[in-house]
């Protein structure tokens, strides 16, 4: 058996391998299996692209060898350092930079397989929606970057016009297609390029905070569009395989977020909602809430959680900004010590990541079984005594129900204001990313726990005992 025929054995092996991995991913109770499957097959598939690099190399054995090892060497010091530094907040932003990775890759592929390739109709193509595709999917990742670190507004730019804007990008990058065809040259594709670096940026920097979960499963979709694209320039098979999983995968979870939140996956892309400081044009403004809220303290919130016989907790992106999975945690061992029933409401858009408050609740030991998500729990509110909202706004804002004004109008979103009490913890009455005023803190039956939710739930904690005997 040839070198080739072993490196496509692998490459079949590897892409089973990756199906598995993704299947795997499903699930909390398999996604540790699922991960160590994805770098088995990843590892296997790196060997056995080294191994035809090097048979296939008109340069020196040893010369290419030592390339790809001082390639292999750079990246693996660069990708463990982040690994070990980035907090778990930072994971959206660093996603998205990584997707711009991808993009990067294809765009340098395309014109490096332009002017060393023959220049035959299909192969222009693949070179021509390669280059455009990487391109949309580089800068859009970088806005997404700039945005999720807060280094860019958050709030949508809304330029005049900026649906023909992009329609005529969209028209001229057709017609700089079509030429590049008829009469191959590096000029048509050089301009498509900056035109679909425009349009990657202009595509991301006009969807709004509210909407960058769905961004980021979606810049993930285009990367894996991107690497299939690389992959029939290189005539790599599996890259082509593992571009369509990673594409079709990123493609089908945007389309069940965008379900979650009631949007249009088309409206999203070409302009989400959430202007910061709750100012969204035809929406709810930051000040269109008027109320008096109540506030509480520690020993409050204790008597409460005493007296409680069912408590859920309602996660947000304020929880993991305020690292405050591990006391909570605790605080639920607490509560589940002294007989009470303690569950968790996850909303399929909390955080900035999909599945972010997942992690975060398994990373602290959190039990599987005891996190629901949405339309698990949402008939459970009216039987619950307290519900704890730590750092989460917009996944419990009743207005995205009452308020057909409101730039959320439609969204579904955990209704934790049917239960008996509601307490919020949060630093500030600001609104949250999307820019949207929240009523629930204004109810009767809401009160505010004010400061950083660590050391808020930490304290909680302390003022409740460990073990207290439970009356049979």
């Amino acid at each position: 058996m040839t070198l080739i025929s072993v490196a496509q054995v692998a490459y079949l092996i590897a892409a089973v391998m990756f199906i598995l991995s993704l299947a795997g991913l499903s699930k909390q109770e398999t996604a540790r299996r699922g991960n160590l499957l994805g770098m088995a097959g990843m590892a296997l598939a790196i060997v056995a692209t080294i191994a035809l690099a090097l048979e296939g190399s008109e340069r020196p054995v040893g010369v290419t060898a030592a390339l790809i090892v001082g390639v292999l060497l750079i990246g693996s010091l660069v990708g463990t350092w982040r690994a070990r530094s980035v907090e778990m907040t930072q994971m959206p932003e660093l996603i998205a930079i990584l997707h711009s990775f991808v993009g990067a890759a294809a765009v340098l592929i395309g014109f490096n397989s332009y002017l060393t390739e023959g220049h035959d109709a299909m192969h222009l193509i693949e070179v021509f929606l390669g280059v455009f595709i990487g391109a949309v999917t580089f800068s859009g990742s970088i806005v997404a970057y700039l945005k999720l670190a807060a280094r860019m507004k958050s709030a949508p730019l809304m330029l005049p016009g900026r649906h023909l804007l992009n329609l005529a990008g969209l028209v001229a990058s057709v017609a700089l297609g079509a030429w590049f065809i008829a009469a191959p040259s590096v000029w048509p594709l050089a301009i498509m390029t900056v035109i679909a670096l425009a349009i990657g940026v202009h595509l991301v920097a006009a969807i709004g905070g509210g909407d960058m979960p769905v961004v980021v499963s979606m810049l993930n979709s285009y990367s894996g569009w991107a690497a299939a694209a690389a992959g029939f320039m290189l005539s790599n098979n599996l890259l082509i395989v593992v571009g369509a999983l990673v594409g079709s995968s990123g493609a089908i979870l945007s389309y069940i977020m965008c379900k979650a939140m009631n949007r249009q996956f088309i409206s999203v892309i070409l302009g989400g909602f959430g202007a910061e400081g709750g100012t969204t044009p035809g929406g709810s403004g930051a000040g269109a809430v008027e109320g008096t809220h109540t506030e509480v303290d520690v020993a409050e919130t204790v008597e409460l959680l005493s007296e409680a016989r069912s408590v859920v907790i309602a996660p947000g992106y304020g929880m993991a900004v305020a690292k405050a999975q591990y006391p909570v945690a605790e605080l639920v061992n607490r509560l589940r010590s002294r007989g009470v029933e303690v569950r968790f409401a996850v909303h399929p858009v909390a955080g900035r990541l999909p599945g972010h408050m997942n992690v975060l609740l398994a990373e602290a030991r959190v039990p599987y079984d005891i996190v629901l998500e949405l339309d698990e729990i949402n008939d459970d509110f009216p039987d619950t005594d307290v519900v704890l909202v730590i750092g989460a706004n917009d996944t419990v804002n009743p207005a995205a129900l009452d308020d057909p004004s409101s730039p959320i109008a439609g969204m579904p979103v955990l209704e934790v204001w049917n239960a008996r009490h509601v307490v919020v913890f949060k630093r500030s009455m600001a609104t949250g990313y999307a820019g949207v005023q929240n009523p629930l803190f204004f109810r009767e039956n809401t009160a505010m726990l004010f400061g950083d939710a660590k050391t808020q739930v930490e304290a909680i904690v302390a003022a409740m005992p460990a073990v207290e005997t439970v009356d049979a």
